[in-house]
Order: structure tokens, then sequence, then C-alpha cells
């Protein structure tokens, strides 16, 4: 099977940053994209920023200019760099690899557990 493994949440002042990180586990052969949702108490989860493995980015506007989303495709992971923090920012963030192919289970995709960050002061 596949884990997604986040960390990198916690509370931060406005204006602040924070740095998430979400590694991928398994037995991966390749997967499509990796990318990072978020869900806010009674809302729905929206898309925050996705990379796919040839590098394409895609971006809320919400957060463009704000976050910057990178990856490592050779240790399965992907980053999310948060700078310029809102209280409109908080959330639980959940990531996302999209497009897995993993050996002898085939295609498909995967949600990680969710870390919270909270923005306040």
């Amino acid at each position: 099977q596949v884990q997604l493994v986040e960390s990198g949440g916690g509370l931060v002042q406005p204006g602040g940053s924070l740095s998430l990180s979400c590694a991928a586990s398994g037995n991966i052969f390749t997967y499509y994209a990796m990318g990072w949702y978020r869900q806010a108490p009674g809302k729905q989860r929206d898309l925050v920023a996705t990379i796919t493995r040839s590098g394409n980015t895609n971006y809320a506007d919400s957060v463009k200019g704000r976050f910057t989303i990178s990856s490592d495709n050779a240790k399965n992971t992907v980053y999310l760099q948060m700078n310029s923090l809102k209280p409109e920012d908080t959330a639980v963030y959940f990531c996302q690899a999209r497009g897995v192919v993993v050996k002898d289970i085939g295609m498909g995709d995967y949600w990680g557990q969710g870390t919270q960050v909270t923005v306040a002061s």
C-alpha cells in the first residue's frame, strides 16, 4: 500500500511562515502529481497547490504569490512553503498523491491524514 505522511503544521502569527512536507512511501513505481488541499471547519476541501512529476505547478488564486510548492521526485516528497500567512489560511492541510502506480496493485490516488495549520495572533 501507499502511505502519505505530512509534517510541519502548527500555530503561527499572521504574516508568518510555515513549511509543510509530505512523504509518500510504499512500493511506488511512479506517480502523476502530488499536491496540497485544505479544509476549514464547516467547509469543503479545496485545492491549494499541485505539482506534476514533470514540474508543472498549479495554485489556488488565494495563495498565489504567497505559497510555493516543490517536490523531490527521488524521495516521493512534496513541500509547501507558506509565507505571509493570513487567518483565513487556517485549515487542516491534506497531501494528495495522484495517479500513483504501485507494483502489483495498479494506479490510484492517495491522501494523507492531514496536518493542522492555525494562523492567529
